[in-house]
This record gives C-alpha cells, structure tokens and sequence, in this order.
C-alpha cells in the first residue's frame, strides 16, 4: 500500500477539523494554565497504521484527545532509530549537539539538556517531580560508561554477532597490563537520571508500564510533574510479526488502551484539567516490514489546543518547555526544534 508524505485526519467524525496539511496554520489559542505534562510514547508508530486504526475506531481514546486539542503530523528528518529518536524528542536538539546519532553510536546527553533537567532548574528539584517509566531496555537507558574484557565480545563480533560488532564501533579498546579491554561510553540518559525522581525501564509489557504509570501518578498526585511513560510494545511486535501484522495493530490498541486509563486516573485524582498530554513515537515502520531503517512518519495527538502546525521531532520538546511557561530565548545552547504553538518557516538555502 502506498503511503502519503502526510495524512489528513477526517478519519473520525470528532477529527474532521484537524489538519495535517503542511504550511497551514491557524490562529495561536489562548495559552492554558498548565501545572503538569505527560509524554506518552509509543514506540514504533507508523503514522499510516494509526490513521488506520483510528478509521476503524480502533484507537477511541486517541481519537478522543485530539478531539479536545489536535492531532497533526510528525516528520522524521534524521535516523529513524530509538536512541536517536527518544533523545531528540526529549531534548529538542540535533545529534550534534547531543552526539546520540543512532542506536550504535551515542554517547550520554550533556549534562542539562534533557527536559527532565531543564524543569528542575528553572522551577527547583523540589518543586516538580520528573518520571520516566519506560518499556524498554538496551536503547532507552542511563547506564553509567564501563569498562569490560575485550577478548569475548571480539570472538562473538568475528562469528557474526551483530550486537557485539556494535559495541566494538561504539566503543574504545585499551590495553592495560597486557590485557584489552573495551570500554563503553554511558547510555543517553545517564546524566539526566542523575537529577530525577524517578527512571525505571525495561519493563517491556504494555501492563507493566502503564501499572507503574498509575501508581507514580498517585504518588505525585499533590506535586508539579513531568512524566514520561513509554510504551513498547508496538516496537516489539513489529520487530518480530511485521508493520501490517494483527499483532502490530493489536499493540496500537494496546497503548490506546492504557491512554485511556491514564487519563481516567488523571480525572479521578483531580487532575486533568490542568494536565496536557503528548501522545507521540519515536520513529515508524518500514511498510509491511520487520525493519525501520527508513521509517520518518509519525505523529503527535494532544489535547493542547494551542497546537497550530506539523513538525519534527526537535519541536515536541520546545512546545513542552514553552508550556511550562520557560523562555525559550534564555536557553543555551539555542533548541533546534521551534514550539509547534507558533507558525515556523524554515530557511531554505
């Protein structure tokens, strides 16, 4: 099946109104009086398969948050991987700035950069709590750098082994008293744990995470929070049933599922109101494929009216900071990304 450069969302009778056709803005919304964020991330959405799903009103709880905000379209410019991904959604930089590129070669985040980071210091480590409880393990992580024998993670790199070749890119070897070793810079997110009140990851089922979502929310139920939950298993199952698989669409309605109960927890607790929420995904799938090597539509569904283009991943973290009420003209280094509440042309050269 051929898929569009961009879709248009008049899948659902409550989604007529929302436009994903580029360059088309409307007038900036009133800003709300935003006390929390929640960031939800789906890992792997193909933009398409949820246009889908949401035509056969598969996805209710998505389709009833962007009746309350918007939905629009989130074009990938740079490697269509989780490191890369969750990094510059995160953070609102390029890989340069970050030096996470992709899966195989990274580094930790500056120290600062990270939205977690950037919210305790401009409203104080005790004024707002920052948590992330994530799906995966291996590409969503803040291991600290380490230093390991060399020898048999060489012997597997020679017999193939494409994970011990990656390692062996990524990292340095040394020699000391005779014996290499190999040494591994830290995963993303190893400053930014630092400094947060909660990162959990590689709890890999939909249940696990969204189970540990509701109890953290109950937790901070009385504080200022930025949230992070992220959602694998539509990562998964691609990766082992294929994009146009019922598993795939089996675990799109899974993360619809668990929206749902996110947001009804965030009614029962009182807290809705004042909650904006970013649906999103890192990167998409190769159509009908096992792979994402070439995979840049994705979206973002929110119930932030304010919300008035299209983007790239680089302007989800902009759009969060600037909500939260922080200048974005005071951070340095300058974001790369631009908030999707304001129209953006870029230059073209």
């Amino acid at each position: 099946m051929h898929r569009p450069m961009f879709w248009i969302s008049a899948v659902l009778p409550v989604l007529v109104a929302l436009t994903m056709l580029a360059g088309q803005s409307r007038q900036t919304a009133p800003r709300p009086r935003v006390h929390n964020v929640i960031l939800i991330g789906w890992d792997g959405a193909q933009r398409e398969h949820v246009r889908e799903c949401l035509k056969r009103g598969e996805l209710p709880n998505l389709a009833k948050l962007a009746s309350e905000g918007r939905l629009v379209a989130i074009d990938i410019l740079r490697t269509t991987d989780t490191k890369a991904g969750w990094t510059q959604i995160l953070t609102g930089y390029e890989p340069e700035k970050t030096g996470v590129f992709s899966n195989g070669r990274y580094q930790p985040i500056p120290k600062g950069y990270t939205l977690f980071e950037r919210l305790e210091q401009h409203f104080g480590a005790d004024n707002i709590a920052t948590v992330a409880v994530i799906g995966k393990k291996g590409n969503v992580d803040a291991d600290p750098p380490a230093k390991v024998l060399a020898a048999p993670i060489e012997q597997r790199a020679r017999a193939g082994r494409a994970q011990a070749q990656q390692r062996l890119r990524q990292g340095t070897i040394i020699t000391e008293n005779g014996v290499r070793y190999l040494v591994e810079p830290g995963k993303p997110f190893y400053n930014a744990r630092q400094g947060m009140d909660v990162f959990i990851n590689g709890l890999i089922r939909d249940d696990a995470v969204g189970t540990k979502a509701l109890e953290m929310l109950e937790r901070y139920r009385d504080k200022r929070f930025f949230f992070f939950i992220h959602f694998a298993e539509v990562d998964h199952q691609g990766h082992q049933y294929g994009e146009n698989s019922k598993e795939y669409n089996d675990a799109l309605i899974s993360g619809d599922r668990w929206l749902g109960r996110i947001v009804q927890k965030l009614k029962e607790l009182g807290l809705y109101d004042n909650t904006l929420i970013y649906v999103t995904a890192d990167h998409g799938f190769d159509e009908g494929m096992k792979t994402h090597a070439d995979a840049p539509y994705v979206f973002l569904a929110t119930n932030d009216k304010g919300i008035v283009r299209r983007g790239t991943r680089a302007d989800i973290a902009p759009t969060i900071l600037e909500r939260f009420g922080i200048d974005l003209k005071r951070i340095q280094p300058p974001l790369d990304g631009h908030p999707l509440t304001k129209p953006y042309n870029p230059p073209i050269w």
